[in-house]
């Protein structure tokens, strides 16, 4: 019985126990990266820790510097290209205002010289009618003239 017990003690630990082979798999681990490759991934990564220090400590505040210094000239450019195109828009809205401020004029000034026209076609037309009349008085009065010595020699 002691031996069963022994040996169900011995497949229990070997079933149900990883302690032994998670150690040797740890010490093939350990062996692996420390002894035989000689700490070389510990040393890149030193050196890798070394460069991300270098570059928080030197290189950022440089160029954030450097960007902060180009943001603000672009930024001035730009506010300065924008003034500038509103200023061509004005020029451009003034241009076509003057434009149409000259149509405007120029349509007047035919629309005057057709009114003139009209006004000398129709005094010209008055005038006409007015001599018209002053012949039809003229005769008429002439022949009441000539009634009226008829009449005053009777």
């Amino acid at each position: 019985m002691d031996k069963i017990a022994k040996d169900v003690g011995d497949i229990q630990s070997r079933l149900i126990d990883h302690r032994p082979v998670i150690q040797g798999e740890i010490r093939y681990f350990v062996r692996e990266f420390e002894e035989k490759r000689g700490f070389r991934e510990s040393r890149l990564l030193d050196n890798l820790n070394k460069m991300v220090v270098e570059t928080n400590e030197q290189m950022l505040p440089k160029c954030s510097e450097h960007m902060h210094q180009h943001l603000f000239e672009a930024l001035t450019r730009l506010e300065a290209a924008n003034h500038m195109s509103q200023r061509i828009q004005q020029r451009a809205l003034e241009a076509q205002q003057s434009t149409q401020l000259q149509v405007t004029i120029d349509r007047q000034k035919e629309d005057w010289d057709e009114f003139l026209k009209e006004q000398q076609r129709l005094k010209e037309e008055v005038d006409e009618e007015h001599a018209k009349a002053v012949g039809r008085l003229s005769v008429m009065y002439s022949e009441m003239k000539k009634d009226l010595a008829k009449f005053s020699r009777f």
